[in-house]
């Protein structure tokens, strides 16, 4: 009998390496740059616009920034066509993802990281935004292996929870429990990267087989408001 907690789960074949993948891997990458930019200035534009609508109304609307931009540059309506910002954000994002993976843009990325931290209320926002969109969207070996169930605060109460190994050494041993341990991540709601680090009996802990790690994420983010039905047998409570 395997001593592995998680042999029950299906082997998955390895999947061939492709183009495709290879820009998936790259547009994923820029995601993790570009978000947490990207909110951070729209964020922080949006705040200056909050501020202006209050303080534009003292200033005579000739004086206005949009006004004496329309009259400089000589015309009132802007040019708009729906879509190709899309294809300009795709293509921008797999590209930053490229360079991103590259010592070049590693040592830019450090160096505008260093700058913003010297910015107090940047520095927060930039390092909130960066930790969730690295948790969505990050790519790597380790990763959370199965999405469980485990009763928490008490008995009776149910939360989500992502196992991510058995535990080992130390806090194997010391845990009196005559029980292989595992490791259970319990994320909060809304924010996935805050939570607790439980370790629980192998009894104690319901494997769910038809939620995978991704379907509990955007459960747990959503506040059970996505919820995977599609991959539901029957209705649910039967």
């Amino acid at each position: 009998m395997s001593n592995d907690p998680f042999s029950s789960a299906p082997s998955t074949p390895p999947h061939k390496r492709t183009v495709f993948s290879g820009f998936r891997g790259n547009f994923l990458t820029g995601l993790v740059v570009v978000l947490p930019i990207g909110l951070t200035i729209w964020l922080i534009w949006n705040i200056i616009g909050w501020i202006d609508s209050w303080v534009l109304p003292f200033i005579p609307f000739a004086w206005h920034p949009d006004t004496l931009l329309t009259d400089y540059l000589g015309y009132e309506t802007p040019v708009s066509v729906r879509g190709v910002g899309v294809v300009i954000f795709l293509i921008f994002t797999i590209f930053v993802g490229w360079i991103a993976k590259g010592l070049i843009g590693r040592s830019l990325l450090a160096w505008g990281e260093r700058l913003v931290d010297r910015m107090p209320f940047v520095r927060s926002i930039y390092n909130g935004l960066k930790q969730i969109a690295e948790t969505v969207f990050a790519q790597g070996d380790a990763k959370f292996d199965r999405a469980c169930l485990v009763e928490y605060p008490r008995k009776g109460m149910w939360g989500v929870g992502f196992v991510s190994t058995a535990a080992k050494g130390e806090i194997a041993e010391k845990i009196p429990v005559d029980d292989e341990i595992l490791t259970v991540f319990l994320a909060t709601t809304p924010n996935p990267t805050s939570g607790f680090l439980l370790y629980v009996p192998r009894r104690d802990v319901i494997m769910l087989d038809r939620i995978g790690v991704e379907d509990a994420a955007k459960l747990i983010i959503s506040a059970g408001l996505v919820y995977p039905v599609d991959r539901i047998a029957g209705p649910v409570g039967k």
